[in-house]
């Protein structure tokens, strides 16, 4: 903890956040259900099994091509409790907001909440709200909470992860990173990036529904697709090996990050995830992928190698192999 302060870096989903969870939230709040450190908490309450998450939005700005702060919350509430295998149900919703924030926009965010948790078939059925005086936030924050139902018979965690088992997203990456970056930065490129922000239970529905080995799902947001897989990584104690050939880009992505120094790996993404899933069933869940409007550029972009001491290996285009660590530095906050 540099200087003993809470740096920007800190929620940015790298390094910086995996030291403030594991050495000063999970000490204290330890249980079985925290301590998995998935998207959710999954328990039984008599017969049923459900899934429970919660999760904060600071975006700006608040509102960027593809999306809103609004939209945002109910699909980053709804695809954690998807990552758990969850049908999400319910969710609640807090408002922060700052004395002078235009109630015109309020009025927008509300309506695109609404909109997007009628996609979801979500019902939002309690809620908060906080007025600050100026200066005390920054424009309006929300806090969202989710709960589901789990129908899946298998047991759908990064420990159920074995060698072996194939590495699958539903699409490419880094759109979201992206596009809050090139409207922040006001790069003027010819081609619109659009933000990936989408409800991703229909998709992930399809998917169980087909397949009974998948092991694990993970959504690819703050830190990106590097920043989960290499958290994963050390959890299970694997080796992921990942095939950069394979792994999907948009061009206009790349050109953001060659402009900004980013990678694309590490750029937020909220509408894109990474399955596990046994070799047997890879080619049915791709092409389960393929067959929805969230997964058409669905890919198998590596696979989970062996036990070890736990590392995300990149197999690069020219034949070498680098080892991809979760970034020390500061990556893009307040992307979500």
């Amino acid at each position: 903890m540099k200087d003993n302060i809470i740096l920007l870096g800190h929620g940015d989903g790298g390094m910086l956040s995996h030291e403030l969870v594991t050495q000063k939230f999970l000490p204290l709040f330890t249980n079985s259900y925290l301590d998995r450190l998935e998207d959710g908490a999954v328990f039984d309450i008599g017969t049923e099994k459900l899934c429970f998450s919660t999760d904060s939005y600071v975006i700006n700005p608040i509102f960027f091509p593809g999306g809103d702060i609004g939209s945002l919350a109910v699909h980053g509430t709804v695809n954690d409790l998807s990552m758990c295998g969850g049908i999400p149900l319910f969710m609640s919703t807090g408002f922060i907001l700052e004395e002078g924030f235009p109630l015109e926009h309020l009025e927008q965010i509300i309506a695109s909440m609404a909109q997007a948790a009628a996609q979801a078939d979500v019902k939002i059925v309690t809620g908060d709200t906080k007025v600050v005086p100026r200066g005390a936030a920054d424009g309006l924050f929300i806090n969202t909470t989710g709960i589901g139902v789990i129908r899946y018979e298998g047991t759908i965690s990064t420990d159920s992860i074995v060698p072996g088992d194939a590495v699958i997203v539903n699409g490419t990456l880094g759109d979201h990173g992206a596009a809050i970056l090139s409207k922040r930065e006001e790069l003027g490129l010819h081609t619109e990036l659009v933000s990936d922000s989408a409800p991703l239970n229909g998709l992930v529905q399809n998917i169980l529904n087909a397949s009974s080995n998948i092991h694990a799902m993970r959504d690819a947001t703050r830190g990106g697709l590097g920043a989960i897989l290499a958290e994963i990584a050390e959890q299970t104690h694997c080796h992921i090996g990942l095939e950069e050939k394979a792994i999907p880009v948009k061009d206009a992505v790349r050109g953001v990050c060659e402009i900004l120094g980013f990678d694309p790996l590490f750029l937020a993404n909220e509408g894109k995830m990474v399955v596990f899933c046994s070799p047997e069933d890879a080619e049915k869940v791709l092409h389960i992928m393929k067959d929805h409007p969230y997964g058409t550029d669905a890919a198998i972009i590596g696979q989970v190698e062996k036990k070890g001491t736990g590392r995300l290996i990149l197999h690069t285009m020219i034949g070498g192999s680098r080892v991809i660590d979760l970034p020390a530095g500061e990556l893009v906050p307040r992307i979500c």
